[in-house]
């Protein structure tokens, strides 16, 4: 059986679920304000390997939300997973954020846009179909009352914008799936084991989170 350690940071949620062969048998996760992944991750490691009985050298692989998302929320997730995977000896697999949280639409048809928000009326989005297939890939836009202006089919929206997007995207067709708020390292678990069957690895030692934007560093009003 394959054990695999799922860590997602990329937002305010910091998420860490333990799956077997694809199933998360336990998760934990806590959504604070301030981003509180630097103190908290390590702990919910700890608690969910506990939970399921289970010790590190169980895992057969860590898996990381790749971005985009927070830069200092990937960097966190990120560094933790590379020294798991470091003195575990064990591969790492990055797994793509939005995808992750498309996932989280259980429809039939229509499309899924994740979206994540970035800053003013800027999020980064992309889009798939209801059977989980990339149809656009990640990109950093502007959201309009014109976005996404010609899609005919039903679309659902997942993500943490609805509050600044849905007065802008009011079309018939757009759906909102307000409890589908943050990614969740549930939803990486069928994800990660599929890449460690394909034995999709990324490079401990070089692999960098997908921050999509570069990293602004702004002035303390303080």
């Amino acid at each position: 059986m394959s054990f695999i350690l799922n860590i997602e940071t990329a937002t305010k949620n910091c998420s860490v679920a333990l799956a077997k062969d694809g199933q998360t048998i336990v998760c934990l996760e806590v959504a604070e304000e301030g981003y509180s992944h630097a103190e908290k991750l390590h702990v919910l490691i700890e608690q969910v390997l506990q939970k399921a009985g289970i010790t590190f050298h169980d895992l057969v692989a860590i898996a990381v939300s790749q971005g985009p998302g927070s830069y200092t929320g990937l960097r966190i997730g990120v560094s933790a997973a590379k020294g798991l995977c470091y003195a575990l000896n064990i591969p790492l697999l990055a797994i793509d954020t939005l995808q992750s949280l498309a996932s989280q639409a259980k429809i039939t048809e229509g499309i899924v846009i994740p979206m994540l928000d970035a800053r003013r009326m800027e999020v980064y989005s992309a889009i798939f179909s209801a059977d989980g297939k990339r149809l656009r890939e990640t990109q950093a836009e502007i959201i309009t009352d014109n976005s996404f202006a010609d899609c005919t089919m039903p679309v659902y929206f997942v993500g943490d914008c609805a509050a600044k997007c849905k007065p802008l995207l009011q079309q018939y067709n757009f759906i909102f799936l307000e409890n589908s708020f943050f990614p969740s390292a549930n939803e990486m678990s069928a994800l990660s084991f599929d890449a460690f069957q394909k034995k999709e690895f990324v490079d401990v030692a070089y692999f960098e989170p997908f921050y999509l934007k570069d990293f602004i560093v702004t002035a303390s009003k303080k």
